[in-house]
């Protein structure tokens, strides 16, 4: 849980909804009290609560660095979401609309992550891993998905993005262009890129309102390399400083090293889905008209969809009937249907307002988030052998069996 400073915009409320109604528990730190007036109040309990003076840096530390060495082990695919009301400090946190004019103490989650994944991949300990990795953006207007990164002339329509399913169960999204980075640099001029095609609008609750979900994906495959192999370019420079946020590697990353770089042939593929869900709305308070009220209306929809999901899976009480998860419900979903309750590890930043006039929302989104607590996921290790996709691979594997019989033939 994050709960945003006081705004310019709060001061400008009437005096009687600046009243800070949200605080963090005195006794104990992952717990919050709301204070719906003198007699009556709530406790919400969760993982990790910052205060409105908490930094970037701290919430990366405490809350995220964990999941990028998981990440970088290849053990499991990572989703963090950022959910709250509109102009609750959803994009400010995740840093989906970072660039390089952004000062440092201010950067959001996606640069920190990268900045960390990019530094520890320059570790002597992965000298010998071969790193692919890949991004793409995509974003959900009114119930379309709309690809941030494909090529569009003027007179014709973006590539269509359909969402399928493998026989295993995964998630996959067709037609979605994927573009190959080498370093943070690029990581950052591709979000950037992807954001300046973002759906924005102003509301009377927010000037640079996000009209769309928005998720940045990363895709990273490692492989062990033979001894012939140039070193990568992200590991070429083993000596290169850790940045900040950065660590040397865990025991654990050591052990699947080691497993990795005894198996040849093997291939390790996981996901780092950035989450950043356009905020809640009431079109009473954002004074929504037209096309802004179609596009409040959708992503209420969507949200409304997930918090049916987040209930199903969440409800102990429910979880124990429930035969059926509604992830068709919505686009979004059925995008992030891995990451609830499938193979993902997932957090959620429950992103709130600290005053009276937003009470009802904050404690809407408290709720919401205690039950998202509840999901249990179950991750597993993304390995396949290397070649079963490749046609001459196989045949020479073939050739080489037949080869070996023959020879054990001969010498009985």
């Amino acid at each position: 849980l994050r709960i945003r400073p006081i705004t310019n915009e709060d001061t400008n409320l009437p005096t009687r909804f600046q009243r800070q109604v949200i605080t963090t528990s005195p006794h104990t730190t992952n717990q919050v009290i709301v204070h719906q007036n003198d007699k009556k109040s709530q406790t919400f309990t969760f993982d990790h609560v910052f205060g409105p003076e908490t930094m970037q840096q701290e919430v990366f530390d405490n809350a995220i660095l964990n999941l990028i060495d998981q990440f970088l082990e290849g053990r499991y695919n990572v989703t963090i979401l950022a959910y709250g009301q509109t102009s609750s400090g959803k994009t400010h946190t995740m840093g989906t609309n970072d660039n390089s004019s952004i000062p440092s103490e201010s950067k959001g989650i996606i640069p920190r992550a990268m900045e960390t994944l990019f530094s520890l991949m320059n570790f002597s300990q992965y000298k010998m891993r071969q790193f692919t990795i890949k991004v793409s953006f995509v974003e959900i207007y009114n119930e379309e998905l709309i690809d941030l990164l494909g090529e569009q002339n003027v007179d014709e329509e973006r590539p269509q993005v359909m969402i399928r399913e493998d026989s295993k169960g995964n998630i996959l999204w067709s037609g979605l262009q994927e573009i190959k980075v080498n370093n943070v640099e690029e990581v950052m001029t591709t979000l950037a890129r992807g954001s300046l095609n973002r759906q924005v609008g102003s509301t009377d609750m927010n000037s640079q309102s996000s009209r769309s979900h928005a998720i940045f994906s990363v895709v990273m495959s490692q492989q062990q390399k033979s001894l012939s192999s140039p070193m990568s370019p992200s590991n070429s420079n083993s000596g290169t400083p850790r940045m900040n946020g950065s660590r040397p590697p865990s025991r654990t990353q050591q052990r699947m090293s080691k497993r990795l770089d005894d198996v040849e042939n093997m291939t390790i593929t996981s996901k780092f889905n950035f989450v950043d869900l356009a905020g809640s709305e009431r079109l009473k308070r954002t004074s929504a008209v037209g096309d802004r009220a179609k596009e409040g209306i959708s992503i209420n929809s969507g949200l409304l969809a997930l918090g049916n999901v987040i209930s199903a899976l969440g409800d102990p009480n429910k979880a124990k009937h429930t035969t059926h998860v509604p992830y068709r419900d919505s686009k979004l979903t059925r995008l992030l249907q891995d990451s609830l309750g499938g193979n993902a590890r997932t957090l959620m930043i429950a992103c709130v307002s600290p005053t009276e006039y937003n009470l009802n929302e904050t404690i809407n989104t408290l709720k919401y988030a205690n039950r998202a607590r509840n999901i249990k996921n179950s991750a597993t290790i993304n390995q396949e052998e290397t070649g079963w996709n490749d046609l001459e691979h196989l045949q020479s594997l073939v050739m080489k069996l037949r080869s070996e019989i023959k020879s054990l033939k001969s010498n009985s």
